[in-house]
């Protein structure tokens, strides 16, 4: 068995053993979904390659405003973050992103691994909306309001609609 078999087969058993949601594309790509609550799925993909793991979470798309408090916001989360940092890619859309040596994989390596994407997609992520979309969250909010629509996922986000009535 290869050292690439060998790695995929652990995290599969992992997978299984801790009932995680995932689905396997290819026998060295494995596309996990991590349960949430802000962000309610968050989905990560790990690519089993020669030498090791390689980490992939979309976050969220491009931002619409505010680049320099958002790309702010990620350095500075990165001092915090293990084993994963913030990255954009080619369009700006935000990922986690990571990569674990062959010989580093183990199930409890794995389990920080997906507890650190899932803490902080999960914090981040209302953070990276209010700073990256609040004109887009407010004119949503107005829209729905103006149609009776339900308001229900953008509770969170009612400051910024107050916010801007206050001001």
């Amino acid at each position: 068995m290869t050292d690439i078999q060998a790695t995929a087969r652990l995290i599969d058993e992992t997978l299984r053993d801790r009932e995680i949601e995932y689905t396997r594309p290819g026998d060295d790509v494995f596309v996990v979904v991590l349960p949430g609550e802000r962000k309610l799925k968050t989905t990560l993909m790990l690519t089993v390659g020669k030498h090791g793991v390689r980490i992939e979470s979309f976050v969220c798309r491009k931002p619409d405003e505010n680049f320099e408090g958002v790309y702010k916001f990620l350095l500075r989360r990165n001092r915090r973050l293990y084993g994963v940092a913030y990255t954009l890619d080619r369009i700006g859309d935000i990922y986690l992103v990571g990569r674990i040596a062959t010989h580093a994989v183990t199930e409890d390596e794995l389990d920080r691994i997906f507890g650190q994407v899932l803490e902080a997609v999960d914090a981040d992520f209302n953070v990276l909306l209010e700073l990256g979309f609040a004109e887009s969250i407010r004119r949503e909010w107005k829209w729905r309001v103006s149609r009776g629509e339900s308001l229900k996922n953008l509770r969170a986000f009612e400051h910024l609609v107050e916010s801007s009535e206050n001001s």
